[in-house]
């Protein structure tokens, strides 16, 4: 309970009030400050993700201050003025995913018309075992190619199901969370699974021709995060994305890159890879679309993505139910509109982000 003392000095609730607010605040410093070093060790990484919990926890520690605030501290002053300002930083990486920004990818305007294409990526969590959930949202949504991660053979053999209505398929199940399945209405050219960082994470590379004859490249990933039992470093994670960020910039066909990337959408490295890649992200001006953790609903962030070239408009883009797993797979539908190359401006490299791709590439 807070209460006043004699001379108006601070009871112990207070005091103990006081003290747990400026652990609380100093953590949410830290948790800003630490993102901002270019080292790629696990718990420095880590704190990409959480920037909404831990603006919320920050917003929490500015509106109670004032209950112990000490009238003419300096320090506390401070102490203030450093935690408004990570903050509003914390904000401002996060803004460009809410409406309140300008949409990077414009609506479709003719979703009935053009070639289009529905895309779904789950990652299943290879212990959960409910297929028949996941076979009915498929059903439910209908999308033309679907790409399963963290697929083992137990996973092939349940969604083989799907082999008659998406006959075209690229598949390489594995028993280490990192197998991967891709099943299309549409034909694929030239399907390839690469190993292109580690020699046990795959990634699906094809080409895909719409029922237009137009044919698009798609790259699906899974890349090993950075976390104390999986990997101690991003290293590996940020070269499989920038590997593919160099390849599709000069691709003269419309470029998709999607699946779980183990990586939030304003990280650095997400930014480095959007710039050197020349993509889109149809979420700014939009949603955060959070898909992972499925089971804990204030530990969330958006792990899962879809990116592409511009070349494509956006008719849909939405997170689909709970079926077991750890995330929660999306949906994407895209409209293949030629004009909107023209009109839809793609991210630029500076220098410096080209050294530093080319830098981080060298070093693995």
């Amino acid at each position: 309970m807070l209460e006043w003392g004699r001379r108006g000095s601070f009871s112990s609730g207070q005091f103990d009030m006081k003290a747990a607010l400026i652990l609380l605040g100093s953590f949410t410093l830290l948790a800003t400050l630490l993102p901002l070093l270019r080292m790629e060790v696990w718990w420095i990484r880590i704190f990409d993700f959480p920037r909404l919990q831990i603006t919320l926890l920050a917003v929490a520690v500015l509106i109670l201050y004032p209950l112990v605030w000490e009238s003419g501290s300096v320090w506390e002053a401070l102490f203030i003025v450093l935690l408004a300002a990570s903050t509003l930083y914390q904000i401002g990486r996060m803004l460009p995913y809410t409406p309140l920004w300008k949409k990077q990818v414009q609506q479709s305007r003719q979703p009935s018309k053009g070639p289009s294409l529905r895309l779904l990526i789950a990652n299943v969590c290879m212990p959960n075992r409910n297929g028949p959930r996941l076979l009915e949202i498929i059903r439910q949504t209908d999308p033309d190619l679907i790409l399963i991660i963290e697929a083992d053979r137990w996973w092939q053999s349940e969604l083989d199901l799907l082999e008659k209505s998406h006959p075209f398929m690229g598949r390489h199940p594995l028993e280490n969370t990192y197998g991967m399945l891709l099943y299309s209405r549409f034909e694929l050219s030239g399907p390839q699974v690469r190993f292109l960082v580690q020699e046990d994470v795959p990634s699906i590379h094809t080409g895909v021709r719409l029922p237009s004859g137009r044919e698009i490249a798609l790259h699906c990933l899974h890349p090993r995060p950075p976390a104390p039992t999986q990997h101690p470093r991003s290293t590996e994670r940020d070269v499989e994305l920038l590997i593919v960020g160099k390849e599709v910039r000069g691709s003269e066909k419309p470029v998709i890159v999607a699946g779980d990337l183990n990586d939030v959408a304003w990280s650095r490295t997400t930014r480095l890879f959007r710039k050197i890649s020349g993509l889109l992200d149809p979420r700014i001006g939009r949603t955060f679309l959070n898909t992972f953790h499925a089971k804990y609903p204030f530990m969330r962030w958006p792990l899962d993505h879809v990116f592409h070239s511009p070349h494509f408009r956006l008719i849909e883009l939405k997170r689909l139910p709970y079926f077991g797993s750890d995330h929660f797979p999306i949906l994407a539908a895209l409209n293949l509109e030629p004009e909107a190359a023209a009109e839809q401006e793609k991210p630029q490299p500076h220098p410096g982000d080209r050294k530093e791709a080319e830098e981080k590439i060298k070093r693995n």
